[in-house]
């Protein structure tokens, strides 16, 4: 081999070697979503300009609203907006009644599932999922509960609440649930 090509040729390597090494790895995504019955949240989520009383979404649901308070163990779901992972400012004031909650029941393990609207991959509305509950739980541990008693779980957008493709529907599907 003629030793001009030599420098060339190592150099041709280390570019698409740096090329590899740089692009970007696969999402992950910590577990997958379990089949569980769907319930009624405890709390609906804040109004919006969509939100009307003209008329009623579907909603799945097998018990009420007071059956399912009793069955989260009084913990409230948050909202979130639109794409958006961060906490709002209405929902901090629902975990600070949850850290109450999880207080005054020091051995009680929870699990924070992250839901998302219909709109979107599968795949990307599982890592945001995934971002919303690792939001809430940060938030959870900077007001004092232990890391160790939360796990974590994206649903995406495999457990709607609401079916309807209205915005009032879709507020409602962007959140995150806290299961004892």
């Amino acid at each position: 081999m003629n030793r001009t090509r030599l420098p060339y040729l190592f150099f041709i390597l280390m570019v698409g070697f740096v090329t590899l090494w740089g692009c970007p790895k696969k999402a992950e995504v910590t577990t997958a979503p379990e089949a569980q019955p769907q319930m009624e949240k405890a709390a609906s989520p804040p109004a919006t300009e969509a939100t009307t009383a003209e008329s009623k979404p579907e909603m799945k649901s097998e018990e009420s609203n007071e059956k399912a308070g009793v069955a989260t163990g009084g913990l409230k779901p948050i909202y979130f907006d639109f794409d958006k992972s961060f906490i709002r400012d209405d929902a901090k004031a629902i975990i600070k009644t949850n850290v109450e909650w999880l207080k005054a029941n020091p051995s009680a393990q929870i699990k924070i599932e992250g839901n998302c609207d219909e709109r979107g991959t599968v795949e990307y509305n599982q890592a945001l999922g995934q971002r919303r509950a690792a939001s809430a739980k940060k938030y959870l541990t900077d007001m004092g509960i232990s890391g160790s008693r939360i796990s974590l779980i994206s649903y995406g957008k495999e457990k709607p609440i609401c079916t309807e493709s209205t915005e009032k529907c879709w507020q409602m599907n962007r959140r995150d649930d806290f299961v004892p």
